[in-house]
């Protein structure tokens, strides 16, 4: 059962992350050939205070 782990910054819309789940479901199915039923995604949104980019916090590089 493949298993995928995606972090991403808060704020995106439930429009947007149904759009991941489905895009890395069927990408997973077809690169390994199982079943969509069997691929499992979870997503962690992360607040922009916990997230660092090239030494500074995403919130105060206005992310």
């Amino acid at each position: 059962m493949p298993f995928a782990q995606i972090y991403l910054l808060e704020g995106r819309t439930e429009e947007q992350k149904r759009a991941v789940i489905e895009k890395v479901t069927q990408a997973l199915s077809e690169a390994v050939g199982a079943p969509k039923e069997n691929v499992r995604v979870w997503m962690h949104d992360v607040p922009n205070t916990n997230w660092g980019i090239g030494g500074v916090s995403a919130k105060d590089l206005g992310r």
